[in-house]
């Protein structure tokens, strides 16, 4: 299993927006020049994660992106979800047939077993408790701020 740059630039992307985000929206502009990652890839991005109701959007001159909840109500695994990232260290997608028709290979329990604990561990762990250790790495990083930005 591995987490592929989707989810890793969703996660961080969704760390910047909570850091620098509160009083006005974040542009996706803004968080593509910081985290180098494409903007375009940014748009897809962060169309999936409103889908989703993770982000929120304003349009217009001074619109941009903010949090759809505080970052305590987020977690790494619903970020990861949200963006289609595939959550899976079998190779049959969890259904069990590994070697074809229902026929599961026998490592497949310990595949699925890790496909647990990674998803149990994306889920303890929230947008804020991200932000709060980049807070304390990086302390001249704007501090975060959870109130929505006004809608025009």
């Amino acid at each position: 299993m591995r987490l592929t740059t989707k989810g890793r630039f969703a996660v961080t992307a969704m760390v910047d927006l909570a850091t620098r985000g509160g009083k006005s929206p974040v542009t996706l502009s803004s968080i593509s020049e910081r985290q180098k990652i494409s903007l375009s890839y940014l748009e897809q991005l962060f169309g999936k994660l409103r889908r989703n109701n993770i982000v929120e959007s304003v349009r217009g001159p001074g619109g941009g992106y903010y949090l759809a909840r505080p970052g305590s109500k987020i977690s790494v695994a619903e970020i990861v979800v949200a963006v289609d990232e595939p959550l899976d260290a079998t190779k049959c997608g969890g259904l069990g047939d590994c070697h074809g028709e229902q026929q599961a290979c026998i490592t497949h329990d310990l595949w699925m077993g890790l496909n647990e604990k990674i998803l149990d561990y994306l889920e303890s762990i929230t947008l804020q408790q991200l932000v709060d250790t980049h807070l304390k790495q990086h302390p001249e990083a704007s501090v975060i701020a959870l109130k929505k930005a006004p809608k025009p």
